[in-house]
């Protein structure tokens, strides 16, 4: 299926976590609360016309995926990221400005605005080299079930491709972010399959925008459980060692106590590095005590952090933290994204 640009910017509708909707759901922390926005009746997009075709030069051939577009990304890292560099991401879709950064702007000033951005995190500290990331909403969650009772939206191979190739043009590992409302996530990252077995391309799960509950994706917050998370690590961890890669890394948005249940069952497999990322906006104070109560209560491996741009400003007296608060935090992340 192809979208246009018009139809597609109504994918910002169904982001919860820093879209500019109105709506407001509030996750209680130890010491007051932090917030995240829930989207006001999000739409499927319908499908009406093609993407714009992208006329850049592919670069040398790695012959990996069988997809002749694919096989010619040339970035290959060969050894696992973590903990030896920090990484550091641009999250969101090029079909919304209101998803995050990564759309936000054109492609050469959302890059030039990253590189900017590491400069300030490797004066931060200098002694952890910084991999640079993109990390793209693949599978966005919907308001309306679509024709399969998915609740979800796929990204075409287009838009995937596109953001695959910017990353190997500037030696950025990829995350591809699966909300998958109300489908299965075998199904979601089976989707995916073909773009993961590229060593620079990872993947990112939101238990937020997973409903087991059967709810719609932006009236309640999802969860995952220890015996889902294990099934994206198995997953990975088998494209890793068919294809000879790298160990690959899963990213696990939290928020809230509940979102991810039973984590000491969660399994550590040496071809996947876990990071349980500490999501949701507001002041530092209260970022800090989210991520105390949530992450360094109930680590798993490594830690990440996320960062809004719009969205730490909004409440009265709130502000971005810098780097060297979120190097302050116990256990230090070594994911940092921006939204």
């Amino acid at each position: 299926m192809r979208f246009s640009l018009a139809v597609l910017s109504m994918l910002a509708l169904s982001h919860i976590i820093g879209c500019s909707s109105d709506s407001k759901q509030e996750s209680t922390s130890q010491k007051g609360t932090i917030t995240t926005e829930a989207a006001a009746e999000p739409s499927v997009a319908k499908p009406t016309a093609t993407e714009p075709d992208s006329t850049e030069a592919p670069a040398k051939t790695i012959s990996r995926t069988g997809d002749a577009t694919l096989d010619s990304m040339s970035y290959a890292p060969s050894e696992a990221i973590l903990p030896k560099k920090r990484i550091f991401a641009y999250y969101g879709n090029p079909h919304s400005k209101k998803m995050g950064i990564l759309g936000k702007y054109p492609k050469e000033e959302m890059l030039q605005r990253l590189d900017k951005e590491i400069k300030n995190w490797e004066k931060a500290d200098p002694a952890t080299p910084i991999q640079p990331a993109l990390h793209l909403v693949a599978i966005s969650a919907q308001g309306a079930p679509g024709k399969d009772g998915g609740y979800r939206l796929r990204m075409s191979d287009k838009t995937i491709k596109k953001i695959i190739k910017w990353g190997d043009e500037h030696k950025a590992i990829v995350f591809l972010d699966i909300q998958r409302g109300h489908a299965n996530l075998k199904g979601e990252m089976e989707y995916l399959e073909k773009y993961l077995k590229l060593p620079f391309v990872h993947l990112g799960i939101d238990p937020e925008f997973s409903m087991v509950t059967g709810a719609k994706p932006g009236t309640k917050i999802g969860s995952y459980d220890a015996a889902d998370v294990n099934q994206a690590v198995q997953f990975l961890s088998r494209i890793a060692k068919e294809n000879n890669l790298p160990p690959k890394v899963l990213v696990v948005h939290r928020f809230t106590q509940g979102m991810i249940k039973n984590y000491k069952n969660i399994k550590l497999d040496p071809n996947v590095q876990i990071v349980m990322d500490m999501d949701g906006w507001g002041p530092p104070v209260l970022k800090k005590d989210s991520y105390k109560a949530y992450i360094e209560k109930e680590p798993v491996q490594y830690t990440g952090f996320k960062l809004f741009y719009d969205n730490d400003f909004r409440k009265p007296g709130s502000r971005i933290m810098t780097p060297e608060e979120v190097l302050a935090l116990t256990p230090k992340p070594m994911y940092i994204q921006y939204q």
